[in-house]
């Protein structure tokens, strides 16, 4: 997406704006795909979290992707986007037994991360098979925020509990038909996700009427120019050999499932917003945009890095600026970043805006939410409108008070 394009998508819906782009989701999704060829049953469900747009779930549809879900809500829309139940899989955390009961009704693959639920789920589901999380206390991720598999973390069943599962699988003769793990976001070490996988496989083991196991995700993106990834190639061809090792030791081909996100539609994002007001201070330079940590919160809470730049003067000299947002706290999306000269009213743009920023909004200081919009087959279709006024008051109940 180049430059006048973004800004005459600014100009034609406003601003701020998500913008995606199609052709960088299925790239992304095919090499993936292509990088784990040589596995015989090979199934992606895309992490809905990263963002949940109805329409970005049908273009996954139509790539024959599965969904990884955390919530009922999430559940429901896969099924609105056309999903079928067996193409989902239902992994929260915390959540209520009757939460996890609604949506084993709706027959979707259930994944369970605590011994409590699992016993509970069992004694009264034992026909049910479901899938279980192990910790595997792999510290690993970009941010401790986004580490998830250490041995302090709230998710999934400590690799030392083995032999409680056992205990409660006995007891109540359900059945485990997978096993999962993920240990963060932002891995660049492949050797460190091999590592995880080892434990994983060495688990699933003992475990006889597994049909498949799920290996997470957290493949870094690059976030900057000359920044690394994961070689997602190399972790292919490496992963795919022991795995189908593994297979042949465990006498049946089991399906190995992945739940990307953020690799998969990250990249894709584009956040355009305009420029309020360029202001000189004694030290800095501020460029004060339309926008704040409302609709892109992520460089505050994750200390996060989103390329900046001005693509209204694109080839304008260089200067320093901070730029920052107009909530009533600090919110600053970039410090001392080198942008084209920046002018009250250019349109900024903010890389790598798919995954985890319109999902992660809020209407606080009583803003509204953007619009987003779709980049398809060189076309831009609006998928989200920007929120109005009677939005906010929506669901509120006003009473008289005298």
């Amino acid at each position: 997406m180049e430059n006048q394009l973004l800004v005459s998508l600014s100009e034609k819906y406003g601003s701020p704006l998500y913008v995606y782009d199609a052709e960088k989701i299925i790239s992304q999704y095919n090499r993936i795909t292509s990088a784990f060829a040589n596995v015989k049953s090979l199934k992606l469900n895309y992490a809905v979290k990263a963002n949940s747009n109805i329409s970005i779930l049908k273009l996954f549809k139509k790539l024959n992707s599965g969904i990884d879900t955390v919530s009922i809500q999430e559940v429901k829309l896969g099924l609105e986007a056309g999903f079928a139940p067996e193409d989902i899989i239902f992994t929260p955390n915390g959540v209520s037994l009757e939460e996890i009961e609604e949506v084993a009704k709706l027959g979707v693959q259930i994944n369970i991360d605590n011994i409590s639920i699992l016993e509970q789920f069992g004694y009264h589901y034992p026909n049910i098979p479901v899938c279980v999380r192990i910790n595997p206390h792999i510290m690993a991720g970009g941010n401790h925020k986004i580490s998830v598999g250490h041995i302090d973390s709230k998710f999934g069943i400590s690799i030392h509990q083995l032999p409680l599962i056992n205990r409660v699988v006995d007891n109540t003769g359900m059945t485990i038909n997978g096993i999962h793990t993920h240990t963060g976001s932002d891995i660049l070490d492949i050797d460190v996700f091999l590592a995880a996988t080892e434990i994983i496989l060495n688990t699933a083991k003992d475990f006889k009427d597994l049909e498949f196991i799920d290996l997470g995700s957290g493949f870094k993106v690059p976030y900057k120019e000359g920044d690394i990834s994961t070689n997602i190639e190399e972790l292919g061809e490496r992963l795919s050999k022991r795995f189908n090792k593994f297979c042949k030791e465990y006498g049946k081909e089991l399906t190995l499932m992945f739940e990307p996100g953020k690799f998969l539609v990250s990249e894709a994002g584009s956040f355009l917003v305009n420029v309020n007001v360029v202001k000189q201070t004694t030290s800095t330079v501020f460029a004060s945009v339309d926008s704040g940590f409302n609709h892109l919160i992520r460089p505050m809470m994750y200390d996060s890095y989103h390329h900046i730049h001005n693509i209204s003067n694109p080839n304008g000299r260089e200067r320093y600026y901070s730029v920052v947002g107009y909530i009533c706290e600090t919110d600053t999306f970039g410090s001392n970043r080198r942008i084209s000269e920046i002018r009250e009213g250019d349109v900024l743009c903010f890389n790598n805006a798919g995954a985890y920023c319109f999902s992660m909004s809020s209407n606080y200081n009583s803003r509204f939410k953007p619009a987003e919009v779709l980049v398809y087959n060189g076309k831009d279709y609006l998928i989200r409108k920007e929120e109005t006024f009677e939005d906010l008051l929506k669901n509120q109940i006003i009473i008289d008070i005298e």
